[in-house]
């Protein structure tokens, strides 16, 4: 009888504490649209990138430009004069290169203007998913918006430091002392 009992009590509070948990999403990139805010960043950041685009393609016109140049005056032209004309092409192709990289490139500063505009606005949407999330008790909180990403979870359900632990990769508090 008592072995009954436990096992009562046991898928009692066990599935009491399983649907206890709340999880909920949201439509992170929707709730993005709606900001005044966001809608100046993106703006200003599409205002930048197409200066940013035309400055690029000006740089290429001007290499289009040397190129037919050099084409049309190729027969009167000594093949060291050439050959010069040719390096001083590459040269003006490889700064091109080094400054579309430099404003598109990875951690450019198209992508870091980006970040400094539109971080913010993200970090005021993630901090409301938050309150929201504490205030209607919700462990988890979901973007629907791109792939499926959880954007809050409770700390309370953090196991990490838990896997680190059994994975011999946390040092035990008697030796951090």
């Amino acid at each position: 009888m008592k072995k009954l009992f436990l096992l009562f009590a046991i898928c009692f509070f066990g599935t009491h504490y399983a649907v206890s948990q709340k999880f909920g999403y949201v439509d992170a990139a929707y709730i993005l649209e709606q900001m005044p805010e966001y809608q100046e960043a993106k703006k200003e950041i599409n205002k930048l990138s197409l200066a940013w685009q035309d400055e690029i393609r000006n740089k290429y016109k001007e290499i289009e430009a040397e190129y037919d140049e050099l084409q049309a005056e190729e027969v009167l032209l000594t093949p060291e004069l050439k050959a010069e004309r040719m390096a001083s092409i590459r040269q003006m192709e490889e700064e091109a290169k080094k400054l579309q990289d430099k404003i598109f490139g990875f951690e450019g500063l198209f992508f870091l203007k980006k970040q400094e505009l539109i971080k913010p606005v993200q970090d005021e949407v993630f901090e409301a998913v938050e309150k929201v999330a504490k205030n209607q008790r919700l462990a988890i909180v979901f973007d629907k918006s791109g792939e499926l990403v959880m954007i809050y979870t409770d700390p309370v359900h953090d196991y990490t430091e838990f896997v680190l632990e059994e994975l011999g990769l946390v040092k035990s508090t008697e030796e951090n002392e």
